[in-house]
This record gives structure tokens, sequence and C-alpha cells, in this order.
């Protein structure tokens, strides 16, 4: 199988309810690109600058996001946790099951559910570790256990470290990057339709240049 000549990274945080809307078109961009475009995602960790202060007020934004996405159901609001400054459960628990072979997107879209839809508490370890392990089929104190190691952790910082370094301030955000150099970041918008047109534009780009490779090979050397 040939490398893909485009690449797409997805930074988010499991609990960002913009995040979830952003879901479908994600799934659609994967369905429409299969293996022409390397799929990735990315933790971008939120710390107490973008959580709600209160639930009344993350119910809020689920009124506003919800309608703005015309989504004929609101967000739970029911795992929010005044003490906490950031979710590293859920986050961390998605992260670990990369160590087992599961990096698709299945172990964060069922604690994301069970967070976002179903108001399940995933601050709590446990809570999170058992819809991971049930969605890949992975044994639940392993997974537990795993995503609670430094390691894992260090990978969360680092990753959401190289989303602050982009200057991005919303979630979700797209950073796309083609074989010739070309890069394009979307941050903030959660519909198919704008990264599609950035995946197109670069795609068809890179194609051009493999064919004048394939027709004239490299550039001449210098003299």
């Amino acid at each position: 199988m040939s490398t893909p000549l485009v690449k797409i990274t997805y930074y988010l945080e499991l609990i960002s309810s913009w995040c979830y809307w952003a879901e479908p078109a994600w799934a659609e961009l994967k369905a429409r690109y299969g293996n022409k475009v390397d799929f990735q995602w990315r933790l971008a960790l939120m710390d107490a600058s973008g959580l709600p202060v209160s639930r009344d007020q993350c119910d809020w934004f689920y009124q506003r996001s919800g309608s703005i996405v015309r989504s004929p159901f609101m967000l739970n609001s029911g795992w929010y946790n005044s003490e906490l400054t950031e979710y590293l459960a859920p986050n961390l628990v998605a992260e670990a099951a990369r160590d087992f072979g599961v990096d698709d997107d299945r172990v964060r879209l069922a604690i994301c559910h069970a967070a976002l839809r179903e108001g399940k508490p995933v601050a709590d370890w446990a809570v999170s570790a058992k819809a991971g392990a049930q969605a890949a089929g992975l044994d639940q104190a392993r997974l537990l256990d795993r995503a609670r190691h430094p390691d894992v952790a260090e990978r969360a910082r680092i990753s959401t470290s190289e989303f602050h370094a982009m200057k991005a301030t919303q979630r979700p955000t797209f950073l796309i990057e083609s074989c010739i150099g070309d890069r394009v970041m979307i941050s903030g918008l959660w519909k198919a339709a704008p990264i599609a047109a950035a995946l197109d534009g670069m795609l068809d780009d890179a194609a051009a240049y493999a064919a004048h490779a394939a027709h004239f090979g490299g550039p001449p050397a210098k003299t």
C-alpha cells in the first residue's frame, strides 16, 4: 500500500461538546477519503480556562451548541465535577488503549458517549476504564493500570503542548499536512465541508507534484 500523500491530525478533548459535535464530520471524512489520507487523533487537554464553572453554565453551553447544530437532543452534564480543573481519566484511558493496539476511535467515542450522552462520572477512572474496555474488548483492569502510568500522561502533555504551540484556541482543531510541505490548520470548525475542501486541494497539489516527478525526476543538482 502506498503512503498517503496527506495526513490529518484531529486535536481533541474527550469531554468537549464541540468535539462531540465534530465526530460525524470526522467519520464522514474517513469514509470519503479512506486510505488516501492518513487520519490520526491526538489529545489537547483542557485546563480550567476551558471548562465550565458550574453545571448550570455547562447546560447553557449545551443549549447553545445543541441549537447551533440543530440537535434533536441535549447533551447531559451529569459528568461535571466542580472540584476538578482537568479531566485526566477519560482522556488517559483513551490514550492508554493505543498501547493495546487500539488506535482507532472506538474507546474515546465510548467514553465520550458515557459522559456527554449518559452523564456518567467519567472523571472516575473505573467508569472511564469500564466504558473503554467494553468498547474495544480489552481487560478493564489492565487498561486502567496502563492509563495511570506516567508514560501515558506524558504523551498527553506532549500532544497538548503541540496544540498550544500552533496557537490554536479551540477544540476541535484539525492540522492537515501534505508530503510537499503544505500545511492547513482549521480550528473550531465542526463541519466536514471546509475540511474536505482543504483535503481536496492538498491531495490535488500533492498528486500533481508526484506526476511531475514521475516524468522529470527530482530537481537539477546545484552547480
